[in-house]
């Protein structure tokens, strides 16, 4: 149960570092979204990014409104996406082989099935 729920938070950081990473403009209501999580799990999920020196925060400056940050990727939160990104791959291709062979075994299934006249 543990490792399943650290392998989703880990999907988590992935992902937000991603988002970032393309658009460190994003507003935390628009990464939860794009997540699929609460406002607040973004909220806290940021801060622990920024206090483990792999985002850092700033003003964004094309927005008139100076309340507004930018989350930016530090070298270092550029070397931990890196290594993120190549344990989600991995996870998501024992996945995909699991489920490559679930649909392999039913279409077996029903081909040996004879089909009933209709």
């Amino acid at each position: 149960m543990t490792d399943r729920r650290d392998a989703m938070q880990e999907d988590m950081r992935f992902r937000l570092l991603r988002l970032l990473d393309d658009s460190p403009e994003m507003s935390q209501r628009d990464l939860a979204r794009a997540v699929g999580v609460s406002l607040g799990s973004v909220n806290f999920q940021l801060k622990a990014l920024v206090d483990k020196g792999l985002v850092k925060l700033g003003n964004f400056s094309a927005n008139p409104d100076k309340r507004r940050y930018a989350y930016i990727l530090t070298p270092r939160g550029i070397a931990t996406k890196a290594s993120l990104t190549r344990r989600f791959l991995a996870r998501k291709r024992v996945e995909y082989d699991a489920l490559r062979a679930e649909i392999e075994a039913l279409q077996s299934e029903i081909d040996d099935v004879p089909r009933q006249p209709e």
